[in-house]
Parts: structure tokens; C-alpha cells; sequence
């Protein structure tokens, strides 16, 4: 989905069966996303800073409270009609406080505090991924791609204890190499499997999978099948897409093809071809993914 900066008229491309579709949606207009999920959006208002939830299938809004938080990152657990939605917003504010903000859709306010959390790396290039919620819990990767999380219940942050798999972008060992790149580092769930993908522009994205307490590297015939999706405010993985399997794709739409940029463990290059790539953001802020209801083209 792209969302313009002006005006009303947003476009939402299918990569399964390369088609795209325009939509009018007023209610969007001057708004910012912040996250993601089940098919609804988490909006923010330029000017008031007001907060919205929106289906841009169904068209339907839900209002949530301001959030004052200056935040890092912002995300929610499942679609708001749930019943069982939160949202949280945190924010690092030294390596031993995070400033943690959770709300509900049907709440009047944010309920904020500092909590304590000892972040253990510090990256320069890097500071966190995209949140995905898992195991009743919001997940999100640091700069050096450790997985941490926080739980709602109990209010709590904290490391997952797993063995890290070193990766030639944020290495210091590499640094000369990459140190002028554009780094990016992703989170990703399916079915309770995480994964983490390091990009560093135009160079072949590594994906790893969290196997018990070990991260490993996956390659072609590791993947088994999955399809990818990197972006900054969700990540999805699929399985068994028509000729969509075994890669990894980027919100970035490439019109005068009419198809994403994806890149091919199979083959071991980029869709289209590479020579872009050192230019251009394969994950523009103005570019998301989000999943379609199952009739999807009749609210087009």
C-alpha cells in the first residue's frame, strides 16, 4: 500500500496476481501510519497528534486516545475489534529505564511509566526493528539483533536468551565494507517461528530462523517455501505462494514493471535487476504492507 503525501487517492498493489487497485479514502487525508496488522491501520493525525484506527476495506474508524509519548516504536496486537487489542509505545530513554505506554481501544487514556530495562549492545548503525506480537508478548529485535520483549501482564521487559549468529553487516570485522550502506534489521513471526532479516542496501538480504535457543542462517534449501515480506511497520511471512516462494520482498513498487523488488534465495539476485538498488529505499516510509481481507476486490 502506498500512501501519498497529499491528497486522497492511496493505491494498493496485489504481488500475487500483479494488479493494482486505487482507492479514495478521505479519512486518511493529512494522517501518518504508525503500525500495521490484520488488516487495520494505526493512524496519526499531522497537526493534532489525534490517534485513529482504520480498515481501508470496510472503511470503518475507531478512535483511540493521544498518546504523549515521544516513542520509539508503536505497535498493537490484533485488530481492534477483537475485543482483546492493545497497543503499546515505548521508548529507550537511558540504557536502563524504557518509558512504556499501553492502551486499549476503548480506554480513555494511556497508562504510562518507566520501567526498568538493562539493554545489553549498543549499535551506531542500528537501533531496533519493527514489533511483532507473539506468544501473548510484543517482540522486537536491538541493534545488534537480540530479541527482546515486553509482556502486558506483567508489565514487564526482558531478554529472550538465544545464541546470536554474527552478521557481516553490523560486524565490526566488516565495518570498512558496509560502514557507508544503509543497514536495516527485521522482525518477523509465523506460527510462534521468529525470524530477523538484515538488509544493507543493495547487498543479498540474510535471513535467519530462531531454532529453540539458536539462530540460524537459512538459504535456499532451508527456506522451505516462504515467502518473505520486510517492512517498517509489519513484517509477514506466507508459505506456498505461486511463484513467490523462497524469497524475500520489499515494499518497494518498481511502476514502470508493475512489480515489487523481491529478492530470490533461489537464484541469488533481485527482482528487478540490480542496478538500482544503491539509490534507491527498498522499504520507503510511505510504503507498507497490508493483509487483505479474503474478498478483497469486492471492496474495491
Amino acid at each position: 500500500m502506498y500512501l501519498p503525501k497529499r491528497g486522497n487517492l492511496f493505491e494498493l498493489y496485489d504481488p500475487l496476481h500483479q494488479k493494482m487497485y486505487t482507492l479514495n479514502l478521505p479519512e486518511l487525508a493529512k494522517s501518518t501510519v504508525c503500525y500495521s496488522r490484520d488488516g487495520w491501520l494505526l493512524m496519526r493525525k499531522t497537526i493534532s497528534r489525534e490517534m485513529f484506527f482504520f480498515n481501508p476495506f470496510t472503511r470503518e474508524l475507531i478512535n483511540v486516545p493521544k498518546c504523549t509519548l515521544s516513542y520509539d516504536a508503536i505497535a498493537f496486537s490484533c485488530a481492534p475489534t477483537s475485543g482483546t487489542c492493545v497497543l503499546l509505545a515505548f521508548k529507550h530513554v537511558s540504557y536502563r529505564i524504557t518509558t512504556t505506554s499501553t492502551c486499549h481501544p476503548k480506554a480513555t487514556e494511556w497508562v504510562t511509566e518507566d520501567l526498568q530495562f538493562h539493554r545489553r549492545f549498543r549499535s551506531e548503525t542500528l537501533n531496533h526493528s519493527n514489533v511483532v506480537y507473539a506468544k501473548r508478548r510484543f517482540y522486537c529485535l536491538d541493534g545488534q539483533g537480540s530479541l527482546y520483549y515486553f509482556d502486558p501482564s506483567s508489565r514487564r521487559w526482558d531478554f529472550s536468551y538465544t545464541y546470536l549468529l554474527p552478521c557481516p553487516y553490523i560486524s565490526d570485522r566488516f565495518s570498512y565494507q558496509y560502514e557507508r550502506k544503509k543497514k536495516r534489521i527485521f522482525l518477523a513471526v509465523r506460527k510462534g517461528v521468529f525470524f530477523k532479516i538484515f538488509t544493507c542496501d543493495g547487498e543479498k538480504p540474510i535471513v535467519h530462523k530462531l531454532e529453540d535457543i539458536n539462530w540460524e542462517e537459512i538459504n535456499s534449501t532451508t527456506i522451505d517455501g516462504l515467502t518473505i515480506f520486510t517492512g517498517l511497520y509489519s513484517s509477514e511471512v506466507r508459505l506456498n505462494l505461486p511463484w513467490m516462494r523462497n524469497s524475500v520482498y520489499f515494499p518497494r513498487l518498481r511502476f514502470n514493471v508493475k512489480r515489487c523488488v523481491s529478492y530470490s534465495l533461489d537464484e541469488e539476485r533481485y527482482y528487478p535487476r540490480k542496478q538500482w538498488q544503491e539509490q534507491e529505499d527498498l522499504c520507503p516510509i510511505e510504503n507498507l504492507w497490508i493483509r487483505p481481507p479474503k474478498k478483497a476486490v469486492d471492496f474495491m
